[in-house]
């Protein structure tokens, strides 16, 4: 975690962006400007409206990225939106991953994996890479430095991922408190001994990353805390003294940076904060969009609200964290 950390105090800003890109929030405009080159490159009528999506993604994602790399130190894909195109969109991702790190920038992987044994370690060379590289070295498909994991299955489907992250100094964050409504159906349970189950995995992940803590007293496993429960997370920031939050629910989910605050230790660190929508669709509100923009038009649109969402955000976590 302390490559994270470092890039947090060079910029002074615990956000991250998530790169969530869906069609109603690509400029239509963009889409459509693709049409021709998508046309001569597939094989079938029936793969353009996928591949055209895919290639407006990409034109969208780099826009964004170019945007707010001298602002933020990470962004955060969800690789969901991409596999729900098929392989254009999976394509895309790896060109997501590749161009944000080219672009200095720390690159989580929201995959949300989750199995045991040798499918987990399977699924660990998100972080590992494919071996068989002819100087000896694993090449890295996908350009993550920490992917997002489930923890329901237990120590099985941890492990193969914490040694995965050791042997390529990478790191992962486990789902513990989720900001979504519904995770109250199980996170909130009680247990025999008292404990809730979120409270019960956040001991786990605690434990999970015991032999990984780096210098900066963070380890490797991080944890998931969901910025729209404010009291559970200062309460968890306490009882995860070496593990670092990734905090979703900023902005369109309501989290805010008030609420977020407590997941910092006493030094202002221990969190980064991620927004989505509120950064990538920050176009949508500016009320300057118009449907007679030419795409360059569209995407400078999106470049400029993307940066100064970004900047509010900034500013807005630097007033309440660095207090």
């Amino acid at each position: 975690m302390d490559r994270l950390i470092e890039a947090i105090e060079n910029t002074q800003n615990p956000s991250v962006v998530g790169l969530d890109p869906t069609e109603a929030l690509v400029p239509p405009q963009v889409v459509a400007s693709f049409a021709d080159e998508v046309r001569d490159s597939v094989e079938s009528p029936e793969e353009l409206p996928a591949a055209q999506l895919a290639v407006a993604y990409f034109e969208f994602n780099r826009t964004i990225i170019d945007a707010v790399a001298d602002i933020v130190p990470a962004v955060k894909p969800q690789i969901a939106m991409y596999e729900a195109l098929g392989p254009a969109g999976v394509d895309v991702y790896t060109m997501t991953c590749e161009y944000a790190a080219q672009q200095g920038l720390y690159v989580l992987g929201d995959v949300k994996r989750g199995d045991i044994g040798s499918t987990a370690a399977a699924y660990a060379h998100h972080l590992s890479g494919v071996a068989g590289s002819e100087n000896g070295e694993a090449f890295d498909p996908w350009h993550e430095d920490a992917v997002t994991v489930n923890p329901y299955l237990g120590t099985d489907g941890i492990t193969p991922f914490v040694e995965a992250a050791a042997a390529a100094d990478k790191d992962i964050f486990v789902l513990v408190r989720t900001s979504n409504p519904s995770s109250s159906e199980l996170q909130m349970l009680d247990l025999a001994d008292g404990k809730k189950v979120y409270e019960h995995v956040a001991d786990l992940v605690e434990g999970w990353g015991a032999e990984t803590v780096g210098s900066h007293g963070y380890s490797r496993v991080g944890a998931v805390v969901g910025a729209t429960h404010p009291e559970e997370g200062r309460a968890l920031r306490a009882r995860m003294p070496h593990t670092f939050f990734l905090v979703p629910g900023y902005g369109a989910q309501g989290g805010t940076a008030q609420d977020v605050a407590g997941m910092f230790d006493e030094q202002g660190s221990g969190a980064i904060v991620n927004s989505s929508r509120g950064i990538i669709g920050a176009w949508k509100k500016t009320g300057k969009y118009s449907e007679s923009m030419t795409a360059d038009e569209a995407l400078g649109l999106v470049a400029d609200s993307a940066r100064q969402a970004a900047l509010d955000m900034r500013d807005n976590l630097r007033v309440a964290v660095y207090r």
